[in-house]
């Protein structure tokens, strides 16, 4: 469904040019959900704005939604549809006549605009509301209503940029079920980019990491997690003569990092933890070594960030790119 190779984009400023993305290669399937994630100033939203025609490449090729992004941008905003992190619906207008002018850019008959625009407003739980200003819903209704407008002309492939931003966390939940279904029940492929990383871990088929402009690890959340972090066995000593003799033993576990140890507790990290824990127990019980306490931590989407790019997916602001220019 998407397939770049060696996408990038360069701005020019007064002190030079500043490579925003540097030759990104990725790939979709059909009727995955795929999680673009990335620290603030990684060149995320520069990609985003690049598969969806809103910004032209300065090299690479992609095909998105079978249509060339270089040689026929136009084919590849008929397939797509794009719901963005800012909204587009306008507060005075009414909800029902927002999507089926939306749809009218399309080309989709008034008729049929309407018609599917009310089974859509039913399948995401907005039913009634056809007739209510924008602006009298609330945030979560008015986000799902932003994805209706990205649905309603039936494109095979959905960018959803931050769709959850701004919702307080019973209004999230929500719309992921509206996600999955997105894929589940409509065969759609979706797109998405969040800065919450539990959302990613729920929703997400596969995920892809940027950051400086290059995409750094791909995978399922759980793939990622096991190949980056893996998983934190604390043991906690009763005697602190038998520190050192945990940590040794623990550092003999297949695949294990180097233990470390901080007063009376020794902490490795293993590829799986659940499977190596009781051999562990048994080979400190039979050296005699008794425990104050065993804890098995499994690794967070958070712990790849720290792992990756040496800070968290929220870390602070970078400084503003250059500006962005025109449409493609």
């Amino acid at each position: 469904m998407i397939h770049a190779r060696g996408l990038a984009r360069t701005y020019k400023t007064r002190r030079g040019d500043v490579d925003a993305v540097r030759g990104v290669d990725l790939d979709v399937d059909a009727g995955e959900i795929v999680g673009f994630l990335g620290p603030n100033g990684a060149g995320k939203t520069t990609t985003l704005r690049m598969l969806t025609t809103l910004l032209r490449p300065t090299r690479g090729e992609a095909t998105v939604a079978g249509a060339d992004l270089r040689r026929d941008p136009g084919a590849v905003r008929r397939r797509i549809g794009y719901v963005a992190q800012s909204g587009s619906t306008s507060g005075e207008a009414r909800a029902g006549e927002e999507v089926v002018d939306h749809a009218l850019l399309y080309g989709v008959e008034r008729s049929v605009a309407t018609a599917r625009g009310r089974v859509l407003f039913e399948q995401l739980e907005l039913d009634g509301l056809w007739d209510r200003k924008c602006s009298s819903l609330s945030g979560g209704q008015r986000r799902r209503l932003d994805i209706v407008t990205g649905l309603i002309h039936t494109p095979r492939l959905v960018f959803l940029d931050e769709p959850t931003t701004g919702l307080d966390p019973q209004a999230r939940a929500n719309l992921w079920t509206h996600v999955r279904g997105l894929r589940d029940e409509r065969g759609s492929t979706v797109f998405l980019t969040t800065h919450y990383l539990d959302e990613a871990d729920a929703l997400c088929d596969r995920i892809l990491v940027i950051d400086h402009g290059q995409i750094v690890a791909q995978g399922s959340p759980e793939e990622l997690k096991q190949r980056v972090s893996g998983d934190a066995v604390l043991l906690s000593a009763s005697q602190p003569t038998d520190v050192a003799r945990i940590a040794a033993i623990a550092a003999q576990l297949p695949g294990a990092d180097v233990p470390t140890v901080d007063g009376h507790l020794v902490e490795v990290r293993v590829p799986a933890g659940r499977t190596l824990l009781a051999g562990l127990l048994r080979s400190l019980d039979a050296e005699g070594i008794e425990l104050a306490g065993v804890e098995l931590r499994r690794p967070t989407l958070d712990d790849v960030f720290l792992t990756l790019t040496g800070r968290s997916l929220r870390d602070g602001e970078s400084p503003a790119q250059p500006s962005e220019g025109a449409a493609a």
